[in-house]
């Protein structure tokens, strides 16, 4: 080789790149996160690779807003942390989004394994895939450079197949900085291929739930949040038509069939439960939120027969004994249901369907007035009210809802009308996913968003108020404000100068918060002001806070689950 010729020098490629190529080539364009040690860069480098980068206030917000993403897209959403305390910020959503079974993967960077294993006291030092593997689906480390792909391949693979879920993927800090020939690291990236597998139920199964159904004379379907995240909108419609059964929907399944569809037993719940025979869940689990399948709410002694279809077979008989079980995906399962009842298929008894319309309009007619009144200070149902007149009128949009009192009411009060149009606190029953679920469907699918908050809920993520703003997100955050946990009116028993366990400062001025921030702060005392506020938020798309001034003796004690908190015999005996 002649002295003036030089070797070409080697391309290289670096973990961080590594992992950034990763989820390009899967799909992911969107990253969550708190920047910080040792992350930043990563952060850095993914957005000027053209992934979007949402930077939150705190990583449990981040990681909601990660969760949801993934409820509503189907793929994992991402939520990129520190080390040790912003891991176990980010563990709260990574838990909950297991249980709620929402497709995310939480990445966070780690320290040194030499110095850890070893608890020498390095920077933020903690074992932090040990203690995640408890709380999530699946828990993985990468170590070595070329093992990226494989490891972020089988993070996607098990976020998302059979039922979805929480996946934590270690990265320690060296990580990034190793190198590798460019070329030698695009072949060692995976790109997945399909992900979450349809699953079709066995046949026999099909026909068993279905030869069940023919016999009930008191049918009832229950909808899940896990059929709203099937996508299987068209052929779940057709099916609860085809039946002829009145359905109930989960709060997270509303709008599947609009809530004013004639077949919904949403204003006849407890008639639904209680006198139905036969009572086929779809995508729903028998758990807390519907009295674990038995019980008063369900008219015990009076024995029901359930047919259950679900993606994981160790859902069946979790409470009470399955007669049908069918397992499978919900897309596969009900289509398979839908071939096989044939075009003879005969409605449900006229009887029944009659019964719970008639109890579905009783209720509906009830209520009208108290959801037309113009109090001030407004109680729930005149506030509720309002809004229910806007998500009619403007049913694209997505209502985030949490709190005591506003979720209870709001749950009932305000109709969906199409599907994943209502995210909530889910199975936990969380606090705190509010601003990170509003930011995230924003994000999304660029619908706007309203964020109907109790004044409690709201102080979990309130300063993510300040990302909506720095983002400029279309998103309508109302603070239903009663001065308080359940309600603003409680006393200190002991006389004392503080105030009660449950007691906020009174009239806080949450409006003026956002404005702080360079967004839209309004102060509503009656449901008419509120009304014309939001629907200015709406139209305009600019982030927006509206104070809502709600009489502080209006709530209850834990909304509608009070009965979950222990008695005292003491405080009994006392009032005695």
């Amino acid at each position: 080789m002649a002295d003036s010729e030089t070797v070409p020098e080697a391309q290289l490629t670096d973990g961080f790149h590594l992992v950034i190529d990763a989820l390009k080539l899967n799909g992911i364009n969107t990253i969550y996160n708190v920047p910080g040690i040792p992350i930043t860069d990563l952060g850095r480098f993914a957005q000027a690779q053209g992934i979007r980068v949402i930077s939150f206030r705190h990583e449990q917000n981040a990681g909601q807003a990660a969760a949801i993403a993934g409820f509503l897209t189907k793929k994992p959403g991402i939520c990129l942390t520190v080390s040790a305390p912003g891991f176990l910020n980010g563990l709260t959503a990574l838990a909950n989004a297991t249980t709620n079974c929402f497709p995310m993967i939480l990445i966070s960077g780690s320290s040194e394994r030499e110095i850890v294993d070893l608890q020498q006291g390095d920077y933020e030092e903690m074992d932090q895939l040990a203690i995640a593997k408890p709380l999530c689906k699946a828990a993985f480390r990468v170590l070595h450079a070329q093992d990226i792909g494989i490891g972020i391949a089988r993070a996607i693979r098990a976020a998302c197949s059979g039922r979805p879920g929480g996946v934590y993927l270690d990265l320690p800090a060296n990580l990034f900085g190793q190198t590798m020939d460019h070329e030698d690291g695009q072949k060692s990236l995976v790109e997945v291929v399909d992900p979450a597998p349809a699953q079709p139920p066995a046949p026999e199964s099909v026909t068993r739930a279905l030869d069940v159904l023919k016999g009930a004379k008191r049918p009832l379907i229950i909808l899940g949040k896990g059929a709203a995240y099937a996508q299987a909108d068209e052929e779940i419609r057709a099916f609860v038509e085809k039946s002829g059964i009145p359905y109930l929907p989960m709060s997270m399944a509303k709008g599947l069939l609009p809530d004013d569809h004639p077949q919904s037993a949403g204003a006849a719940r407890s008639l639904a439960l209680k006198e139905s025979d036969v009572v086929m869940l779809i995508g729903a689990r028998l758990n807390w939120l519907l009295s674990h399948g038995k019980g008063k709410a369900w008219g015990e002694p009076y024995s029901k027969t359930f047919i259950h279809v679900d993606i994981e077979p160790k859902e069946m008989d979790s409470n009470v004994a399955i007669t049908a079980p069918v397992v499978g995906d919900i897309g596969s399962c009900v289509s398979a249901m839908l071939e096989r009842m044939g075009e003879d298929w005969t409605a449900a008894p006229a009887d029944w369907v009659a019964s719970v319309r008639d109890k579905v309009q009783t209720n509906v007619e009830r209520m009208a007035p108290r959801l037309r009144n113009n109090n001030v200070p407004m109680d729930f149902h005149g506030a509720l009210g309002a809004l229910r007149e806007i998500i009619k009128a403007q049913p694209d949009t997505i209502l985030v809802n949490e709190g005591a009192n506003t979720l209870d009411f709001a749950r009932s009060i305000i109709d969906i009308y199409k599907p994943r149009k209502r995210l909530d606190v889910g199975t936990w029953g969380v606090m705190g996913i509010g601003m990170g679920y509003a930011i995230a469907a924003a994000v999304e699918t660029g619908k706007p968003v309203l964020a109907v908050e109790g004044d409690s809920a709201f102080g979990f993520s309130g300063i993510e108020i300040e990302t909506i703003c720095r983002y400029n997100l279309p998103v309508c955050v109302v603070v239903f404000n009663n001065n308080g946990i359940y309600r603003g009116t409680d006393v200190n028993p002991s006389g004392g100068s503080d105030v009660a366990p449950t007691v906020f400062v009174k009239d806080s001025r949450y409006d003026k918060m956002m404005e702080a921030f360079g967004g839209d702060g309004v102060y509503a005392t009656s449901p008419d002001e509120l009304r014309e506020a939001v629907e200015k938020a709406l139209a305009s798309g600019r982030p927006t806070l509206i104070n809502a001034v709600i009489d502080e003796k209006a709530g209850t004690e834990s909304g509608r689950i009070g009965n979950l908190n222990p008695t005292s015999v003491v405080a009994q005996q006392q009032k005695k």
